[in-house]
């Protein structure tokens, strides 16, 4: 299963934005169900809780550059049964964010077909597009990481142009005032569940998480690549929902104060379709300009909407195989297809079988407040998880630190994650006791998962639930040297392309991943975060080169840059992360250069008496 990219911090922001972005075709419309005229507020609040978050998960993040998000940082803060808990909790945003996605594609769609809008259309042709994605899956087709760039930028372009003409057209202040009764529409029960439904907004921010491990350079673009995106999606949710209050105001129906933005569509609402609905309000007259402007927002919406269901899907498979080699899950979710070499028993179950089964209500709102109640309680994890790394790793150095800290008692205590982790703590809580199904539903699936997790670490693994135990090679004995996972340090010079040429030899046929590393030694006095770039610009052609060597053998390498004081530690922990079944390491012959010294003298000799797996050293031929 290879999606590797060299990504960049645009690249992981146009990745990220295309999932974050694609809520807004479903959020909108859930949140106005229960904030009413109060949603933009909502949407703020919850903006706010989301840039706390992004700046834990980017720090977190850039210390353990490896898939899992909120579980790897709970599992190194704590144990691995609190990690298991934040994993399982992401299994559960990954499953809703693949039904909620795939059950408004078809909504979006409706301005070709009128019944689609509505069950059980809706229904089968959601459930239809999960199976067809989990299909393409298993047969291993890779996705186009141009296609999602391309798609993210048009999608929040065509945002951008909804509010522009939103607010030349409809803009009403005194509408937005009149849409307001405090403490009656909405009630302050309702107000309260709002704020962590509206949190559906910003599904995906798992992503640039997942993808850390593919940045190059991962204490630069992944905390840049956040702010990109709390900046984008703040920007379109403080602004795109006054646009739509404006045009889909409150009113009072009897007893009750409603906006056809968060009614269904059998009540004349568009809850299932907002943006459609805030389009056919915008007070456009000429019909052909309305009518081209709906095709195209749901042509658009129906796209963005499918392919942020492939990455739920592909986040389904990844979080499911990372859990399996931590032996949280059973080893049958780790292993792949023989023939396809994908992840086949966990698309199914879980990208499949489970998120059609919570697809099958139909109920847009219990997806809404389910998906809240797992992303809530993997939040707040998250964020305690680094208050405790802050306090038991005080005097550690960080390429990047999260801003603003509180010093006290020696430590640098993270504001924003001490007031992210209480706001989505308190959120969770709301969720659990205003909402009876998603309590029991959500109870329930944590207990079945725990209920597995100690039936397979008593039963099978037969080690302590709080014990992090990894995972043998997924291959048996007899393929033992035919390496799935190389990790190859270069700097220049014939040494490391002796080494990558040996690799490429070894990963050849074999569908094998080789981890290209360039260790950037920071000295001693100068700190981790500082800006070497003739350096840096060095580094990043030595891995160019690498790469090429690659290309040459048809392997794909994926090429990664880091910080470090000390070459050899850094090689190890990289090693460790990407569980890494050899590190081939280029030694010279003679003449060495102190760089070279310095490399392949005191860092082969590291390597090979801390490591965890097996090493190679080569040398270059001889002049």
């Amino acid at each position: 299963m290879e999606l590797e990219r060299v990504l960049g911090a645009p690249a992981l922001f146009a990745t990220v934005y295309g999932n974050v972005g694609s809520s807004i075709y479903y959020a909108l419309g859930v949140t106005a169900a229960f904030a009413l005229g109060l949603t933009p507020l909502v949407f703020v609040i919850a903006g706010l809780i989301f840039a706390c978050t992004t700046l834990t998960y980017a720090e977190g993040t850039v210390r353990f550059p490896e898939a899992g998000g909120s579980s790897s940082f709970a599992r190194h803060a704590f144990n691995e049964l609190v990690s298991f808990g934040a994993a399982w909790a992401q299994m559960l945003n990954y499953v809703i964010t693949i039904s909620i996605s795939a059950f408004f594609v078809p909504h979006y769609l409706s301005i070709f077909w009128e019944p689609l809008r509505t069950n059980p259309w809706d229904i089968i042709v959601g459930a239809a597009v999960i199976v067809v994605l989990v299909a393409i899956n298993i047969i291993g087709v890779k996705e186009s990481a141009g296609l999602n760039i391309s798609l993210s930028v048009i999608d929040f372009s065509t945002q951008v142009l909804l509010v522009i003409l939103g607010f030349a057209l409809i803009f009403s202040p005194e509408t937005l005032q009149e849409n307001v009764i405090w403490g009656v529409a909405p009630d302050w029960s309702q107000f309260a569940l709002a704020i962590p439904v509206g949190m559906i907004a910003y599904t995906g921010i798992e992503t640039v998480s997942n993808l850390a491990e593919e940045a190059r350079d991962p204490a630069r673009n992944v905390p840049r690549s956040y702010l990109y995106t709390a900046v984008a999606v703040f920007a379109i949710y403080f602004t795109l929902p006054a646009i739509a209050l404006s045009a889909l105001p409150v009113e009072k129906v009897g007893d009750e104060y409603e906006t056809k933005l968060g009614l269904p569509p059998e009540e004349g609402g568009f809850a299932n379709d907002p943006i459609l609905g805030v389009v056919q309000n915008l007070g456009i007259e000429q019909a052909w300009l309305l009518d081209a402007l709906e095709i195209y927002v749901g042509v658009l919406a129906a796209t963005i909407l499918f392919i942020a269901t492939n990455a739920g899907v592909i986040g389904a498979s990844r979080i499911t195989y990372a859990m399996a080699g931590y032996r949280q899950l059973p080893e049958a979710f780790r292993r792949l297809h023989p023939t396809l070499k994908t992840p086949w028993l966990s698309l199914v179950v879980f990208a499949g079988f489970v998120s059609i089964l919570t697809l099958l209500p139909g109920q847009v709102d219990f997806l809404g407040t389910m998906y809240s109640f797992g992303a809530m309680l993997s939040f707040t994890i998250a964020h305690f998880s680094l208050v405790v790394l802050r306090y038991r790793s005080r005097d550690d150095e960080l390429a990047f630190k999260g801003r603003p800290n509180l010093r006290l008692f020696g430590v640098d205590w993270p504001v924003f994650a001490i007031v992210g982790g209480l706001a989505t703590g308190i959120a969770w809580l709301v969720v659990v006791v205003q909402t009876p199904s998603t309590r029991y539903a959500g109870l329930a699936w944590l207990a079945i998962g725990f209920a597995v997790y100690v039936a397979y670490r008593r039963r099978v693994v037969r080690e302590p639930l709080r014990a992090t135990v990894k995972a043998p090679p997924a291959f048996g004995p007899a393929l033992a040297l035919e390496y799935r996972n190389l990790l190859v340090p270069v700097i220049a010079g014939p040494p490391s392309d002796a080494a990558m040429d040996v690799a490429c030899r070894l990963a050849a046929e074999r569908r094998a991943r080789i981890v290209a590393l360039n260790v950037l030694e920071v000295p001693l006095d100068r700190p981790l975060t500082e800006r070497l770039p003739e350096l840096e610009a060095t580094a990043n052609d030595e891995l160019d080169e690498a790469a090429a060597i690659g290309d040459s053998y048809g392997v794909r390498v994926l090429t990664r840059l880091e910080r470090a004081h000390s070459a050899g530690p850094a090689i190890v922990a990289e090693a460790d992360a990407r569980n890494a079944e050899i590190i081939v390491l280029g030694s010279p012959r003679r003449h060495l250069t102190a760089a070279q010294a310095a490399v392949f003298g005191k860092t082969v000799d590291y390597v090979l008496r801390h490591a965890n797996c097996r090493v190679l050293v080569t040398a270059a031929e001889p002049a």
